[in-house]
């Protein structure tokens, strides 16, 4: 899970092109929550100005690689990433299955071995 994390973050911080899969998002979500409830219960035991200045760090921070993973996870479904904003339907959207095989976005994140065939071929 911090794996997923850390490459979701540091690797793809910024990174709006190609697909993500349901288990990269997901697991990007469940390492934020637990991340912020953890920051929210240290700034409980510290100081109201220097908890709460931690978790809006730690909020502004984050909020670039999240809208990008959802970008991401909206073209794995074959949907534009404006699709995140519309509300309920793009929790659906993130629910669903990506599309199988490569799509206007890029090639399919759990099928790597279409990809390798894919080499040397004209």
């Amino acid at each position: 899970m911090i794996e997923m994390f850390k490459k979701v973050v540091f690797e793809n911080y910024a990174n709006f092109n190609g697909r993500a899969r349901r288990k990269e998002y997901w697991m990007f979500v469940l390492a934020y929550y637990i991340i912020i409830f953890a920051l929210i219960f240290i700034s409980s035991l510290l100081p109201e100005t220097v908890g709460g200045l931690l978790v809006v760090v730690f909020l502004i921070a984050i909020i670039i690689p999240t809208i990008a993973v959802t970008v991401r996870r909206m073209h794995d479904v074959g949907k534009s990433g404006w699709y995140s904003l519309i509300p309920y339907y793009n929790l659906y959207l993130c629910c669903v299955a990506g599309e199988k095989g490569p799509n206007q976005y890029g090639a399919d994140p759990k099928n790597l071995l279409e990809e390798i065939n894919e080499i040397g071929k004209e």
